[in-house]
């Protein structure tokens, strides 16, 4: 279901799209102060959504730059509140987990906003990026169950294996190049490198948040997806691949497709 409304939301345009990135966001910074063992109605896990909203807000204004100084800025006053409200009761308050979702979630959030209000190129972008990301994971998951083999990261994530990987990366790449000949033809060599990068982008990220949970001893982010896990689980590699795909499109220039 998250996946179609995605698409419906890329499609129908930047408005939309906005609007599902807020809610997302929104869902994301809930998910990672309850994460950290703390509440989001008061300080100081309160702080991790108003920075992160308060920069997307500046975003959608045309304003990324300052939207990055207001992460930056909420990541230091994250961390400042989290630690000086340490007192016996909470003495293992974790205030650099918690000021880090800040820029986790807040990098990539402004990312997909920026990605998606290019008037010429958004659309086609962040199509793009989706397709790959999913082919990434749909690709790794059945080779990894096909193949097995050798493990990538067994003190992380003990399930994923370097067939996995290779399977994954094979898939974002056939899933990019095809993308682009529909959406833009031309530059299929580009397509396949730069679905590459963003693949690799979709399993490191995919590594981090195993990472984390082994790091919070949980197996899912949360309960918000039944079966499923939470909104994290399902958008780690989205969260790591969509800011390369920003600062891409940023150096193309408006109306460019990532791949051109």
């Amino acid at each position: 279901m998250l996946g179609p409304a995605a698409l419906a939301c890329i499609w129908l345009g930047a408005e939309p799209w906005t609007l599902l990135i807020a809610i997302a966001v929104a869902l994301l910074t809930w998910e990672w102060v309850h994460l950290c063992g703390l509440r989001t109605r008061v300080l100081p896990g309160l702080a991790v959504p108003v920075a992160v909203l308060a920069a997307g807000v500046l975003a959608v204004a045309e304003h990324p730059r300052a939207a990055l100084v207001a992460l930056a800025i909420g990541w230091a006053l994250t961390w400042w509140t989290a630690a000086r409200m340490r007192g016996p009761d909470r003495p293992q308050q974790p205030a650099g987990w918690l000021a880090a979702g800040v820029l986790y979630i807040g990098i990539a959030g402004i990312a997909l906003i920026e990605l998606r209000h290019d008037n010429y190129a958004g659309r086609a972008n962040v199509l793009f990026l989706f397709l790959v990301v999913w082919a990434s994971d749909i690709g790794a998951y059945m080779a990894g169950r096909a193949f097995g083999g050798p493990k990538l990261a067994p003190a992380i994530s003990p399930n994923k294996t370097w067939s996995g990987a290779a399977g994954g990366l094979a898939s974002a790449v056939l899933v990019g190049v095809a993308t682009a000949a529909v959406l833009a033809p031309g530059g299929a060599s580009r397509a396949a490198a730069v679905a590459a990068m963003l693949g690799v982008m979709a399993q490191a990220g995919d590594l981090i948040e195993s990472w984390i949970k082994r790091r919070f001893d949980v197996k899912d982010t949360s309960s918000l997806i039944p079966g499923h896990g939470g909104l994290l689980d399902r958008l780690d590699g989205v969260i790591a691949a969509a800011p390369v795909a920003a600062l891409l499109a940023f150096a193309l220039g408006q109306g460019q497709p990532l791949w051109r």
